[in-house]
């Protein structure tokens, strides 16, 4: 038998036709017989972040959390805001001049009104307006300009003749109130803030209380003694140190109803009028604050419970840059005065002429004079920054 090699291969089943397969090399195969250790893998050492990619994804994350944080606040901020535009008149908006332009860039002139239904004193009704201001704001000045006006001033109520400026609330809430205003003053009122001090004590607790600068010691007559019946027969009244002072809610309200002080007689409605504006200023000054952006997303809806006004949450967001830009160290602070007199058995005051200059100085028109000499404790004027009216 012939030992050439066939063109085939020959198995146990017989021959198949075709190419004969190549021989492919056997490859070496590592001990299955789980005896010999398998070859370790080798892996790629793997590349440590530098400062400079973790510092910026620190940033990344930062940014983005921030964003988040800053819609949820702001969201919440805007429902409290909504439920304040809610609570206003509807009455009211038309009596208002229209804002030119953005807050932000453009002066405006709002009216802060205070109200406190808890006042036991019998002069003051439940509905009337027992702190009036005026704030006008002046960004490309950076200038703010506060101008009180006493409850008692005698003024032309329209269609209601003369009264007291603060019955003009009772008799058609803040739309004739608004009208008032304007009419006696000339200033056109573009946006409304009403403030309830019965609630007020609560937004002050959840800011973590105020920082309020008391220019003169003060010992208050004996209202709502807070002590029982036998240590009340004793007790002097409310007591507050010159200088700054730190005040929760309950302090501050108190501070801002006092009418009359035991060491200086010559305390009125006035000073007690300067004294709710100084709390209110502390307020709008701590709402300005990091810790309170910081935790709008948890109270934001709530912050606004003491207020009712026509401003929009993105208004709101301009006007506090506005102040917080202008600062109070610098800021205008006015008063309307006159002569006290008595109409009808009624305290009021009688305006004059010089009502007339302090208005030209709010708008800017004429340099801010103190109250003129003689003019009494009501008399009219302005003083800037930290000065106080004498």
């Amino acid at each position: 038998m012939t030992t050439e090699e066939k063109p085939y291969r020959i198995y146990r089943g017989g021959r198949t036709k075709g190419k004969v397969p190549l021989e492919r090399p056997e490859r070496a195969r590592p001990d299955r017989n789980g005896r010999g250790p398998r070859q370790p893998k080798i892996r790629r050492p793997r590349r440590r972040w530098g400062w400079k990619r973790r510092l910026g994804v620190g940033l990344l994350v930062l940014l983005v959390l921030a964003t988040v944080w800053g819609i949820a606040g702001y969201l919440s901020f805007r429902n409290g805001v909504e439920k304040a535009n809610a609570r206003l008149d509807k009455s009211v908006p038309p009596v208002l001049a229209n804002q030119s332009g953005l807050l932000l860039s453009n002066p405006t002139t709002m009216l802060l009104l205070g109200r406190d239904h808890e006042n036991t004193d019998q002069r003051v009704g439940l509905n009337n307006s027992d702190s009036i201001m005026i704030l006008r704001t002046d960004p490309s000045r950076h200038r703010l300009v506060y101008l009180s006006i006493p409850r008692d001033l005698r003024v032309p109520i329209p269609g209601h003749g003369e009264d007291r400026i603060n019955s003009a609330f009772p008799l058609g809430g803040a739309a004739l109130t608004i009208r008032t205003i304007q009419n006696l003053t000339g200033l056109e009122i573009n946006h409304v803030m009403i403030v309830d001090f019965r609630s007020f004590k609560s937004l002050i607790d959840n800011i973590g209380g105020i920082d309020v600068n008391v220019p003169a010691p003060i010992l208050s007559n004996k209202f709502d003694c807070p002590y029982k019946a036998s240590r009340c027969a004793s007790w002097q009244g409310y007591q507050f140190q010159k200088g700054t002072q730190h005040m929760n809610g309950q302090r501050a309200l108190i501070y801002s109803r006092i009418r009359e002080n035991q060491l200086n007689p010559a305390d009125s409605d006035i000073t007690r009028g300067l004294r709710q504006q100084a709390v209110i200023r502390a307020v709008m000054a701590k709402l300005l604050g990091f810790g309170t952006v910081l935790n709008l997303p948890f109270n934001g809806d709530s912050l606004l419970n003491p207020l009712t006004t026509d401003l929009s949450a993105w208004q709101f967001t301009q006007l506090g840059w506005v102040l917080k830009r202008a600062g109070q160290n610098n800021a205008l602070h006015c008063r309307l005065g006159g002569t006290a007199t008595s109409i009808g058995g009624a305290s009021v005051i009688v305006g004059n002429e010089d009502n007339l200059s302090v208005v030209q100085m709010v708008t800017g028109r004429a340099a801010p004079q103190p109250p003129r000499p003689g003019s009494g404790q009501y008399g009219p004027g302005c003083v800037v920054g930290n000065r106080q009216f004498r």
